[in-house]
């Protein structure tokens, strides 16, 4: 069964990405189409990108724990939701820096993305950012998305989600990042 990531792009405190990561959470394990696990990236405090090589270079040989603990989660995937908010038109630094930490890693595999903002927008220009971004690193940015708009207003106070259409796009992006996870694995598998 494949394993997918449901990367929550945030660590502010305070943050409406919990409710969000969750609901993703709770939706694609619900769907049975994969194993599906929350990588928080709160409980992976990375510094700044700093090794003297490129992720592409060193293969995971970081001089910090952390930052081996974070690659060595993230090359147990076969793909990735990505939740991520809005910041200013784009998506967070901590999330960009975490990209930034692994290059062999992320490569080979799709990645979906699920935005949220307070706005009518829903992140959907954070998303068109990190599209680029996750096809430099060799990843497969799948079409489907979802775009939470007034994220304040869509959960209820026990953090869930009250609006039945964005579920029926989750359920959209779950078939269509399987077929996308299930065609990358059997490349990579090919691939001495």
């Amino acid at each position: 069964m494949l394993s997918i990531q449901v990367i929550l792009g945030s660590t502010r405190k305070g943050r409406r990405g919990e409710n969000v990561a969750r609901w993703v959470l709770d939706r694609a394990t619900a769907a049975n189409e994969f194993q599906v696990e929350l990588v928080d990236l709160a409980d992976y405090p990375l510094p700044f990108y700093e090794e003297e090589t490129s992720p592409a270079m060193h293969r995971g040989n970081y001089v910090l724990d952390v930052s081996r603990r974070f690659v060595q989660k993230i090359a147990e995937a076969d793909g990735y939701i990505i939740v991520t908010p809005e910041y200013n038109h784009s998506f967070s630094a901590v999330l960009k820096n975490a990209l930034d930490h692994g290059y062999h890693e992320w490569s080979n595999k799709p990645a979906a993305f699920v935005s949220y903002s307070g706005g009518a927008v829903g992140g959907a220009r954070a998303v068109e950012q990190l599209r680029l971004v996750v096809i430099e690193l060799q990843m497969a940015p799948i079409r489907e998305g979802v775009h939470v708009g007034g994220v304040r207003q869509v959960f209820d106070e026990q953090g869930h989600m009250t609006v039945t259409t964005y579920d029926d796009r989750l359920l959209a992006l779950v078939r269509q990042l399987r077929w996308w996870g299930d065609a990358l694995q059997a490349a990579r598998s090919a691939t001495p």
